[in-house]
């Protein structure tokens, strides 16, 4: 406990030190953007994309692939811009046909605006001499350019079939193989079949070639631990492998997003997403779509997790949609719902947001932003749904309600907040916001507990129930900073006075072993939140942290009657691995461990975090693969 002080020192020193110069070229990471924690609005990125000659490049497709997906293409001008961007690393490309692709480029985002340049190279065709340049990678071979392989070969099936390597079995049983000159009676009539359909076939290849489609597979595995000498006991069950693949692909007003997964394990489940995001460019108007699916069955022989819901009703969907208009140069409205369908529950969940934001200055970087929202969470929403950041690796374990009788109830939200961010110095972001909660059925989260007359819980099991009605209100503070060109830091701090208002009716069920979740009327929370995302360039090493320190964590010990100080993390290390990438393609391994349970800690209540009693450390590992 003497440490922790020690360390939130160490970060508030760092944020306001000097900033140091570092050199950038990390990869991509697949984390919630560090700004999410202290940023009111997100960032934008813009810049302009032109041929070798400098002149500007209309139509060509921006796409940036990091803490979440955008979309552009060029005007006239060649210019584009990227908005509603989370802080963080991008993946940025620039694709156009008729041109080399250019080589991926790491861009970090910060929450002021920054300008880029692009430049793109036109491929020569058949009466074009000079050598063939992509971007940022060098020259091809002149013994191989594109005008000779074409010009002495008719067709690319021709040229593959010369130049295939020798067959093993044939050089043993010493089978004359015909030079790579030489032609053969196959090649003749691969020529005369390429001759009458290589027109089209070569134009179908060079247009799936050129569509500027995004992606990542993750190939995963997860476990969880509480104790470290435990980490490798049967105990805890059998490691469960999670497979992951997202596709995105812009169009010239939008883009398309695909995800689907897939765990393995006890409990099994798969799940399907998909959106649609509208931004046109210089449009006022821009909207996104989507819904997500998912399945559960489960193997295993837990009688509490079999009584709680059977696996025909082991299912969720969710819906939403929601709106942007620029009504003016310096206000902007938004609005939209999601609704959802947990077949476990006797009712559906509906959720609107509206929020508006004002830029007041006319020259000035001053926003203000007023959001209203009603927020319904189905307990144990978190093994079904997708997060809207990160990677996807759900902790797959199962959950029943404190009280058979009782059943599931969702948790019901009503916020509303008032913020202000100002940046300084184009690497300094500093924000403050009012809010106002009233949460009706707060949820509350028991792990490694007996409950009295239920079977005794696994790590890979819980039970969820509702502690009552509380009102709560409050002020935050918060500080975002580019500390060096490889480190973003930020550290939030949030007062929240509450009262509750009345127990819910299995509240008494739950107090019975662990009464420190039954709160006093009247109670004040202090909330202290860092994260640091750092980028190492020389290794090619990504390191995102959560720290989080707060006054009115359930205590898990069940003789205490009272909450107390805690914390909660997470880290996630992603390194490259240079030596498997590919001129479209980069691989990454990452290592995760956390034991925050909730996966937004924005669009929660004040008492979701603080709620869920004896966490388990989650870990994942395995290799991703971004194209």
């Amino acid at each position: 406990m003497r440490v922790r002080p020690i360390a939130v020192l160490v970060i508030v020193a760092g944020l306001m030190s000097p900033a140091a110069s570092f050199a950038q070229g990390a990869p991509v990471s697949g984390s919630p953007a560090v700004s999410q924690l202290a940023s009111v609005t997100p960032a934008e990125l813009r810049g302009v994309v032109v041929d070798e000659r400098a002149q500007p490049l209309a139509g060509a497709v921006i796409s940036a692939l990091g803490g979440a997906s955008a979309f552009a293409v060029t005007d006239r001008n060649g210019r584009f811009t990227l908005r509603d961007l989370p802080a963080g690393p991008y993946l940025v490309r620039a694709h156009l046909q008729g041109y080399a692709p250019v080589r991926d480029r790491i861009v970090q985002v910060s929450t002021a605006t920054r300008d880029i340049s692009i430049s793109l190279t036109k491929v020569a065709g058949k009466d074009d001499q000079p050598q063939v340049l992509q971007a940022g990678v060098g020259g091809v071979d002149e013994s191989s350019t594109v005008a000779d392989q074409e010009a002495e070969h008719p067709s690319d099936i021709v040229w593959r079939l010369r130049h295939l390597k020798r067959s093993v079995l044939k050089d043993l049983d010493h089978t004359p193989i015909p030079p790579p000159d030489d032609p053969s009676f196959m090649e003749d009539s691969l020529a005369a079949f390429s001759k009458a359909v290589g027109g089209p076939v070569r134009f179908a290849s060079d247009f799936i070639s050129d569509l500027p489609v995004n992606g990542q597979i993750n190939l995963l595995t997860s476990t969880s631990f509480e104790r470290p000498q435990n980490l490798f006991s049967l105990q805890n069950g059998l490691p469960t492998g999670v497979a992951f693949v997202s596709l995105s692909a812009p169009t010239m007003t939008g883009s398309w997003n695909v995800r689907g997964g897939t765990t393995q394990g006890d409990l099994s489940s798969w799940i399907v997403a998909g959106s649609y995001a509208w931004q046109p460019t210089g449009s006022s108007h821009s909207y996104r779509a989507g819904m997500s699916y998912a399945m559960q069955r489960y193997l295993g022989g837990n009688v509490d997790a079999l009584a709680a819901m059977a696996d025909g009703r082991r299912k969720a969907g969710e819906m939403y949609a929601f709106d942007r208009w620029t009504l003016m140069p310096r206000l902007d409205v938004s609005y939209g719902a999601r609704y959802a369908r947990y077949d476990y529950l006797n009712e559906t969940l509906f959720s609107p947001k509206a929020s508006i934001t004002v830029r007041p200055l006319p020259r000035g970087t001053l926003r203000l932003r007023g959001m209203v929202s009603r927020r319904e969470i189905a307990p144990g929403a978190e093994e079904f749904l997708v997060p809207s950041t990160g990677m996807w690796a759900p902790p797959g374990r199962t959950f029943s309600p404190t009280s058979m009788r009782a059943g599931f109830h969702p948790e019901q939200i009503n916020h509303y907040e008032v913020a202000a961010e100002q940046p300084f110095a184009d690497d300094v972001v500093i924000g403050v916001r009012a809010f106002h909660q009233q949460v009706n059925d707060q949820l509350v989260t028991l792990f490694g507990l007996s409950i009295p007359g239920a079977s005794p819980a696994a790590i890979g099991h819980y039970y969820v129930g509702n502690t009552g009605d509380v009102d709560a209100h409050g002020w935050g503070v918060s500080v975002s900073r580019t500390v060096t060109d490889g480190i973003h830091a930020s550290i939030d701090y949030t007062q929240t006075d509450t009262e509750w208002l009345r127990p819910s009716v299995a509240s008494a069920r739950v107090a019975l072993v662990m009464p420190s979740v039954v709160r006093r009327q009247f109670e004040q929370l202090h909330d202290l939140t860092t994260s640091i995302e750092s980028e190492v360039p020389r290794f090619d090493t990504h390191v995102f942290v959560v720290y989080k320190l707060n006054s009115g964590f359930a205590s898990p010990d069940a003789t205490t009657l009272r909450p107390r100080f805690g914390s909660r993390f997470n880290v996630e290390v992603s390194q490259a691995l240079p030596f498997l990438n590919f001129s479209s393609a980069q691989w990454q391994m990452i290592v995760a461990v956390r034991n925050l349970f909730s996966e937004d800690l924005l669009e929660t209540s004040v008492y979701d975090e603080l709620q869920v009693v004896r966490p388990p450390k989650h870990v994942v590992g395995g290799v991703t693969v971004r194209f």
